[in-house]
């Protein structure tokens, strides 16, 4: 339905075709008042000649029968004068329905259809001199995720459709498309492969293996990012060429694990500001708990700085007279050695040790148990389906075979000891269910998840998990990262780490002054300066011009800040 409706608005919005509009208008009124006249005379002349008195409908049903030619006499008329109406209204019919209406219906609508066909048929190549721009293979769900971020940052990318039909309608919704062969030398050949900033193979693991062989053959020098669905794969693309491999399911697995409360505390580092480590990290059980951040002086204690909280789900901006709960995870700024002190102070400090409960026993899930147990951490697998027994024994410490909604099998995997839950299934209504089953049977645990699709970030959020990664957003960060030639950020689901210009309305003010914070909600981390070096920021940091600002944040607050600073 969509589709034809655009293909109407395409050929009709136009002003070249209102004229087409309005014969097709003029043509139906003619018929309409014609049947009419019809209609009107059949009553009268069968009224005063016949004898006969018919209605409306009748008259109309009359008329359309003799003009159809169809004549099913079922009502004629017995004079002369009558029958000679039935031949006027007969010749009309053939000239108005059997010759002008095929004629109306082909010059003003059948052909400016098709013409508009032909106007909006998707692009086999991009434009004539474009260069420095991005290619995508396959528009799935990290490709939809990373057009958003293309778009935000304004760089160039192109997306392959090999359907006509599929790529001249995303065309027609603004998606800068080609078709053609994802597989075919001509395809990247007409992408202008050589000039492109970076080729995206996130196709199926043979088909990228073709992909990266097809574009090293006309480019040795453009950068492929290639993802690999199978571990296994990994060393195989890069032998074909491939720049940058990127195996997803796998860094998923691991980004989970790491937010996990258990076993012995440490940091977590959540991505790099050239010289300085962006880390997170558990209070729970650890003399932390309770106390204001102005009492705890980070600063002075670790060299540190806190730049913001978790706290179910939220990134909390901080104050000094912020308080650290059981369950919060401050994220922390520094060097690499002052991260490194702040671990020896946590080390001493244990968490639960209780076994971790993983749900789903998919790639993802085996993962993230590994990863988790390579650190000495116990866990508990939960798996829906009865096939995978033999293939997931010995992954976990123990697996448990059966629904995980049933209250009986999750209280005996540990959900009531456990210090997290981990939902790694691929199901987003599943995983929001669970998490909302789960936080209410322990009100104290903390629920990791993955999410499929962004519009469910909101709901999961609200159901109660405190960490949400999704496949797209790590995929479209770890190629973002690439492009702009930095470490890689992941903060979760909502959460994304912002470089931009200083506004001409705020050079030559200090942070403080600014009021970024009170006014958008922004977190300033730190000032990437002119030569790529990134330096920390305090209340009394000019913000000088030709620096960018390094801000941690949401979208819509990213959104705020544009408009409040242009």
């Amino acid at each position: 339905m969509k589709f034809l409706t655009s293909q109407l608005l395409s050929f009709l919005i136009p002003a070249n075709t209102r004229p087409n509009i309005r014969a097709l208008l003029s043509y139906s009124l003619l018929l309409v008042a014609t049947v009419a006249i019809f209609a009107a005379g059949f009553r009268f002349i069968m009224y005063h000649f016949e004898g006969q008195e018919h209605s409306w409908v009748t008259g109309v049903y009359w008329a359309l029968t003799v003009m159809t030619t169809l004549g099913f006499g079922d009502i004629t008329f017995h004079s002369d004068l009558g029958r000679l109406f039935s031949i006027v209204v007969l010749l009309t019919g053939v000239v108005l329905l059997l010759i002008l209406l095929p004629f109306v219906f082909i010059r003003f609508f059948y052909a400016p259809w098709i013409e508009s066909r032909m106007h909006f048929h998707a692009p086999r190549a991009v434009p004539l001199g474009t260069q420095d721009h991005v290619i995508l293979c396959n528009l799935d769900s990290l490709a939809s995720e990373l057009m958003a971020r293309l778009r935000l940052h304004k760089i160039k990318h192109f997306v392959i459709e090999p359907d006509p039909v599929k790529a001249m309608q995303l065309h027609i919704d603004g998606v800068p498309v080609v078709t053609g062969g994802v597989e075919d030398r001509a395809t990247y050949e007409a992408l202008g492969v050589p000039q492109a900033r970076l080729v995206v193979a996130n196709c199926a693991d043979t088909i990228n293996t073709n992909i990266t062989l097809t574009i090293r053959d006309l480019s040795s020098q453009v950068p492929i990012a290639t993802v690999a669905e199978q571990e296994q794969s990994v060393d195989l693309l890069e032998l074909s060429g491939s720049n940058h491999v990127l195996p997803l399911k796998l860094r998923l697995g691991e980004h989970l694990a790491n937010r996990v409360n258990a076993g012995h505390l440490k940091c977590h580092m959540v991505g790099r500001l050239g010289d300085l480590v962006l880390a997170e990290f558990p209070v729970h059980n650890t003399p932390l708990v309770g106390r204001s951040l102005r009492d705890l002086k980070f600063r002075d204690t670790f060299g540190v700085n806190v730049v913001a909280v978790w706290e179910r789900g939220r990134l909390v901006p901080v104050m000094p007279d912020t308080i650290l709960a059981d369950g919060s995870f401050p994220v922390v700024m520094g060097s690499g050695d002052q991260i490194t002190n702040l671990d020896t102070y946590l080390v001493i400090y244990n968490t639960n040790f209780n076994p971790v409960l993983v749900i789903g026993g998919g790639k993802v899930g085996c993962v993230t148990t590994q990863s988790l147990r390579s650190r000495g951490v116990t866990v508990h697998m939960i798996e829906r389906d009865e096939a995978l027994r033999s293939s997931l024994q010995g992954v976990a410490d123990e697996l448990f075979i059966g629904d995980a909604a049933e209250l009986e099998l999750l209280m005996g995997a540990g959900l009531a000891d456990a210090p997290s839950v981990l939902l790694t299934t691929n199901d987003d209504a599943m995983n929001i269910y669970l998490a909302v089953y789960c936080r209410r049977l322990n009100p104290e645990l903390r629920v990791i998840s993955r999410i499929t699709h962004e519009r469910n970030i909101e709901a999961i959020h609200r159901a109660g998990a405190d960490f949400v990664l999704s496949y797209p957003s790590l995929g479209a960060e770890s190629v973002m990262s690439l492009l702009q030639r930095r470490e890689s950020v992941i903060m979760g689901e909502g959460f994304d780490l912002f470089y931009i210009p200083v506004p001409a309305i705020l050079a030559g003010q200090t942070l403080a002054t600014s009021h970024i914070r009170a006014r958008t909600g922004l977190n300033v981390l730190a000032l990437r300066l002119p030569n790529g070096n990134v330096v920390p920021v305090t209340a009394e940091t000019i913000l000088e011009p030709d620096c960018e600002l390094v801000m941690l944040g949401s979208e819509p607050q990213r959104r705020d800040f544009t408009a409040e600073f242009r």
